[in-house]
């Protein structure tokens, strides 16, 4: 009787086609990797490295809170004139008041609610009303909690592992050149620092998510499916290279992981693989921060100038759109139409459950460096330090996020995916060859032998 008003099929034969009853449990989060509060293993892990919190241009003469790593912080700049900066924890020790309201002075913050005064690093300096033993105890044997502060290139950076432990400030070669333009941005995420980390080390999803879902976000030559090559250097820096045919040239686009949470990729606007380019450099230098389990944000540097992006994307849109492909403030409408990173990573949850995803070959860089974080996390539970990023020559530690396009075109009888392969596999061994070069020949070297290896056509 119910097929005259309705189509449908027997019971028996859908038995085995629908699956959400089984698969209606939910399943754990991947606890060892996703939780980074305080005591955690992870939280330990990612304490013993130095992390972007804010932007100098947004903190004024006001102090700001900010959540980071789990924990409830207030900035505050403080000295005879202002531009020196402090971190320590939100609430006064005395009755716990936030020092979110307190009063910036020469020597550090003072709280609002009964004047006592705390230095940057934490030492009671003033106890007002309070002309006691105890209080002098108190000034004697108690601090603030506080953190280490680095104001560097506009950002903001801390320390917040035990301080015995605190390694030297990393500066990056990308942060060196003299003929960039670099520009701080954030960008939140409503998820796990581990989602929004992953997509560097995927290159794939440039060519789905931001070319053919909806429309070219970046370049129209990202369209094309990648030869994909993984490398893992030392212990802690992994790179994803994606090497495209566009006509007659050959793209080598290079995306880049230092553990636990520095990245970098080639350009976003500059370059779209119809144009020789050589060792072109990364549009962003950028770090995943986690704020607490289920956020986290970007901190960031948009980089602009002849080996970088073009300085009309120099605008907070613009930075946004280098970032995620698309502007943030979109309707609901508008994101569903044009996805981009904030929608397929928040998309997964406040912490994405590992359980049931199904990695495919495509993903081997996420699984590479995924295995190398839980090492490195177990490590430390048994006290092993883990390493810092590794200088290699020169002052500055070394960065591969890049775009190479070489005119190399198609051989006649050969399998062009195979030579695609080997075309990517050279312009990584070669920049590999100099990497004990010093800073201020290296990339002079590195151009002139993929010009070599572009003219000679020997791979």
């Amino acid at each position: 009787m119910l097929d005259m008003y309705c189509k449908t099929t027997s019971p028996q034969a859908m038995a085995g086609s629908f699956r959400g009853y089984a698969q209606s449990q939910p399943a754990e989060s991947d606890e060892e990797l996703a939780r980074i509060c305080p005591g955690t293993p992870a939280g330990e892990y990612i304490r013993r490295f130095w992390h972007p919190v804010y932007i100098t241009e947004e903190l004024g003469e006001l102090p700001e809170a900010v959540r980071i790593l789990g924990e409830d912080l207030v900035l505050f700049r403080y000295g005879k004139e202002g531009d020196q900066i402090g971190l320590v924890h939100k609430h006064c020790l005395h009755r716990r008041a936030s020092l979110e309201y307190g009063k910036c002075e020469d020597r550090g913050i003072r709280c609002c609610y009964h004047g006592w005064l705390f230095a940057p690093d934490g030492e009671v300096l003033e106890t007002p009303a309070e002309n006691s033993k105890t209080a002098d105890t108190l000034r004697k044997n108690t601090r603030l909690g506080a953190y280490p502060v680095v104001e560097f290139r506009g950002l903001v950076f801390t320390y917040m592992g035990p301080p015995e432990q605190q390694p030297e400030f990393p500066v990056y070669d990308a942060c060196i050149y003299e003929d960039m333009t670099s520009v701080a941005y954030k960008v939140p995420y409503r998820c796990n620092w581990i989602q929004v980390l992953d997509a560097i080390m995927d290159p794939t999803h440039t060519t789905y998510l931001h070319s053919r879902n909806s429309h070219p976000q970046f370049s129209e030559g990202m369209k094309a499916d990648g030869v994909l090559n993984f490398y893992e250097r030392y212990e802690n820096h992994f790179l994803g290279s994606a090497t495209r045919r566009v006509g007659e040239n050959i793209w080598v686009r290079v995306n880049e992981l230092i553990l636990p949470n520095f990245t970098q990729a080639g350009s976003a606007f500059a370059v779209d693989g119809t144009q020789q380019c050589y060792f072109g450099r990364s549009c962003f230098t950028r770090w995943v921060v986690p704020v607490d389990d289920e956020n986290s944000v970007v901190y960031a540097w948009a980089n602009f100038g002849n080996r970088w992006d073009p300085h009309q994307f120099n605008t907070k849109e613009g930075h946004e759109m280098i970032e995620q492909g698309e502007i943030l403030d979109r309707t609901p409408q508008e994101k569903k139409r044009f996805p981009a990173d904030s929608e397929a990573v928040e998309g997964m949850g406040g912490i994405s459950t590992h359980k049931f995803e199904n990695l495919m070959p495509t993903d081997r860089g996420i699984a590479l460096y995924r295995k190398r974080v839980r090492k490195q996390i177990r490590d430390l539970v048994n006290h092993v330090e883990p390493p810092q990023p590794i200088k290699s020559g020169g002052s500055f530690i070394k960065t591969y996020g890049q775009d190479t396009v070489l005119t190399l075109p198609p051989r006649n009888g050969e399998d062009d995916q195979a030579y695609l392969a080997r075309v990517g596999a050279a312009v990584m061994d070669l920049q590999f060859a100099v990497e004990d070069w010093d800073d201020e020949n290296r990339d002079t070297e590195i151009i002139r032998r993929l010009k070599e290896l572009e003219a000679d056509d020997v791979v």
